[in-house]
């Protein structure tokens, strides 16, 4: 309201209390605000929130579908007007995580040319086999980490307040949610693990059609400064741009959603921030991801079992999305799989028979989401950077080519999954690796004989002395108890004194 993005919308038709709402927001906006515009006046306000509410904002800029248009265009902002911070603050962070000074580390260094919610890139040289190389330096903003703790103290009081007191929202486990958020925003704190990051990708997509990763110099990496390629390219967010230079959308967004699938299903290791604003397209037309700050992994059942779930609603095979469901654990056994099976033939039915640029990821998961209610499903936190990171790279897609169909675009990187992974060479792999950990287990018996041993002894000495506490343990029950006491007891008391005043009120 203060930086003027509610006064920024049309609210001339409004009528009663909304109408009152919008022009006291326009009284109380800053005068300034009023110089600029919406797109500008929203990016200043998303980022005095802090960081964690722009990558939101950036999320939901993919997403037209669910903001509207408008809404959509002016949070794209987000990815290229923030703020930068002065050069001699970037300065002293690259040379206090490399402890030298900047003229001996690159040849050239300049002001900063992009900048994030997390870190600014600046331009520079370095030698490099003999010639001189341009380099991006990516460094981090003084205090990000401090903001960042401190938006996600907020998301974890929400999580608790939200999982204690509204039981509809415990089988989506907020809580390990934020957890999960918490942990990603650690890793994404410390350079030196995104530099990891992208050079594990890197290694991976070597040899991908399309798309690839810049190379990482490691000799001037540290905790606060990334050094890596220098990408020239168009970004994937100026669509006008890459119609200029001759690009072919409709293959860009094929292209994009592949890379992705082939990442995710090949490899268990995914770009878990793949916006607009993070993929340039180079003159020959491949794709380039960089900010390899949040990255996801999927372990090879979870891979299967997505594989199996894609190929089943390409395939409308329904019965065995179901059944893929309950042997991932996914739904409770105690719940009937053909019933589970039509009602995910009542979400896939529907989608085969709409147009492409009808058939939304982000619509199936939500009419999924309201199916799987019914039969208690819990929310998975390890699957969750996955099933955001689709909807945004489907968005993407579907920026680039507004009739993209991402199931038929999808499919011919699933089937050929399945068929390396479940055929016969997936059954050798599997049998292979089933060899593996029998011989692990085989080397680890005699431990585990003598931690069975131990565990029997203590068994025997619990039945005849019974059960003993820790005395931090009998300790910390001990205060529980008094504060539960304590609660009840001020909760009486004010029963009795509500009572002891409405009789009052009464005679």
């Amino acid at each position: 309201m203060r930086e003027g993005v509610i006064a920024a919308l049309p609210g001339d038709q409004l009528e009663g209390m909304p109408r009152f709402g919008w022009r006291l927001a326009r009284l109380m906006s800053r005068r300034r605000s009023a110089r600029r515009d919406r797109p500008e006046r929203l990016a200043i306000a998303v980022d005095r929130l802090g960081p964690s509410y722009v990558k939101l904002g950036q999320f939901l800029a993919t997403r037209p579908d669910v903001v509207g248009h408008d809404m959509a265009f002016d949070l794209a902002s987000l990815q290229d007007r923030m703020e930068t911070f002065p050069e001699a603050q970037a300065r002293s962070a690259i040379e206090a995580s490399l402890g030298r000074k900047v003229e001996d580390l690159y040849m050239d260094f300049g002001a900063p040319v992009a900048a994030a919610s997390i870190a600014q890139v600046h331009p520079a040289s370095i030698m490099r086999e003999g010639e001189k190389t341009p380099v991006a330096v990516k460094v981090i903003r003084p205090g990000v980490r401090r903001r960042f703790y401190n938006d996600l103290e907020s998301y974890f009081l929400a999580a608790r307040l939200q999982e204690r007191y509204i039981a509809a929202a415990r089988r989506l486990r907020p809580v390990e949610v934020t957890q999960t958020l918490a942990q990603t925003t650690k890793i994404e704190m410390d350079l030196r693990l995104e530099a990891a990051a992208i050079s594990e990708l890197h290694e991976n997509t070597k040899d991908d059609p399309g798309f690839r990763v810049p190379w990482v110099d490691w000799q001037r990496t540290g905790r606060d400064v990334l050094t890596l390629e220098w990408i020239d390219g168009v970004k994937m967010s100026d669509v006008d741009a890459l119609k200029a230079a001759g690009h072919d959308l409709e293959e860009l967004a094929k292209v994009l959603i592949q890379s992705f699938l082939r990442h995710t299903l090949r490899d268990g290791f995914f770009h878990a921030d793949m916006h607009p604003g993070n993929l340039f397209v180079e003159a020959d037309g491949t794709i380039v991801a960089v900010d390899f700050g949040i990255v996801g992994r999927i372990r090879k059942k979870e891979r299967r079992f997505l594989a199996e779930i894609l190929y089943g609603f390409i395939t409308r095979d329904f019965r065995r999305v179901a059944e893929v469901h309950f042997e991932a654990g996914y739904v409770p056994g105690h719940h009937d799989v053909a019933a589970f099976a039509q009602a995910l033939r009542a979400i896939g039915e529907p989608i085969h028979g709409q147009s492409a640029e009808t058939i939304s990821m982000a619509r199936l998961l939500t009419l999924l989401f309201e199916v799987t209610e019914l039969f208690d499903m819990q929310t998975r936190p390890e699957l969750l950077l996955l099933q955001k990171t689709m909807v945004v790279v489907e968005g993407v897609s579907r920026t680039l080519d507004p009739h993209f169909n991402m199931w038929k675009a999808a499919e011919p990187v699933v089937s050929d999954w399945i068929a390396a992974n479940l055929g016969p060479r997936g059954i050798v792999a599997d049998a292979r690796d089933g060899f593996t950990a029998l011989a692990a287990l085989a080397r680890q018996a005699p431990e585990l004989a003598a931690r069975t041993e131990r565990l029997s002894r203590e068994i025997d000495e619990m039945a005849a002395k019974g059960l003993r506490l820790d005395p931090r343990t009998a300790e910390a029950i001990g205060k529980a108890e008094a504060r539960h006491t304590r609660t009840g007891r001020i909760a009486l008391w004010v029963i009795a004194i509500a009572l002891a005043a409405i009789a009052w009120q009464l005679g």
